[in-house]
């Protein structure tokens, strides 16, 4: 149990772990800034797609028209963009198979808050830069969200939605990356992953689309990565269902926290410490 008196040097060590991954992450501000913008480039894209869809639809699809979908897209966007972990599960199954993960056994730092810490710095990086792009797109494309600013508490429900789709992506991708200590591989598994996050996600159309499956989706928890933010600040959560849903989510949070912290403590028992 940690003691009060601890608590500063606690802290003191947390926020140096923060602050060297953020230098990190900033010091190729021209690559990272250059990678941040290109992930815009679709957006044009899909607004033609959508628009040739629609137009084969005379306008309306599953209680959709044209400046819905092109908002929704643009909501899951932004969600991806929080819930997104580019690398996680790859670099922990890697560092498990060459042995670097001795180091967090040796020193006094728990791996999981130190990766947390370290997507933290990334998405505040991210957010420097993209902050901009986003503000510019979504100024270009106002005239799509028709209904306007959603109320107060629809608002704070869509930024804790928000920080929960972080917290979801780096969970799940972490639990991913942790059964390398079972597995010496885990790139078959992650991209069958990828694969279904992409599509059960909403991040590829949103899940109003699948009909009688969305109700076999909505046990899943990836519909929180991008499609339930989008859905809450477009008004398609009932305010009956808003909490109940931000509930749900956080019950998945807290089993996939359970659940990573149990793999990394089964997985230290059974670790080898081979290469590094």
């Amino acid at each position: 149990m940690m003691s009060l008196a601890s608590l500063p040097t606690q802290f003191s060590c947390w926020w140096m772990v923060f602050r060297i991954a953020l230098e990190e992450r900033l010091a190729y501000r021209g690559d990272f800034a250059l990678g941040t913008l290109m992930r815009f480039l679709p957006i044009i894209t899909q607004i033609f797609l959508w628009s040739a869809v629609f137009e084969s639809v005379n306008g309306r699809l599953a209680g959709y028209t044209l400046p819905d979908m092109i908002a929704y897209y643009l909501l899951s966007m932004l969600a991806r963009a929080f819930s997104s972990m580019p690398g996680l599960a790859s670099t922990v199954a890697k560092q498990i198979r060459d042995g670097e993960i001795k180091k967090f056994i040796i020193q006094p730092i728990d791996m999981i808050g130190f990766l947390l810490l370290g997507r933290v710095a990334h998405k505040i990086a991210y957010y420097t830069i993209a902050t901009l792009p986003f503000a510019l797109v979504f100024f270009l494309c106002r005239g799509y969200f028709s209904s306007g600013w959603p109320s107060a508490d629809v608002l704070l429900a869509f930024l804790l939605s928000l920080v929960m789709a972080f917290l979801l992506g780096f969970f799940v991708d972490l639990c991913i990356g942790l059964i390398g200590f079972w597995f010496l591989e885990v790139s078959s598994l992650l991209f069958v992953y990828m694969l279904l996050n992409f599509f059960l996600s909403g991040h590829m159309f949103p899940l109003d689309l699948l009909g009688s499956w969305q109700f076999v989706v909505n046990f899943l928890p990836f519909k929180y990565l991008a499609y339930f933010p989008a859905a809450i600040f477009l008004g398609k959560i009932e305010s009956s269902q808003l909490w109940i849903e931000l509930g749900l989510e956080a019950v998945w949070l807290l089993g996939l926290i359970c659940l990573a912290r149990f793999l990394y403590a089964r997985g230290l028992r059974r670790y080898s410490g081979y290469g590094g």
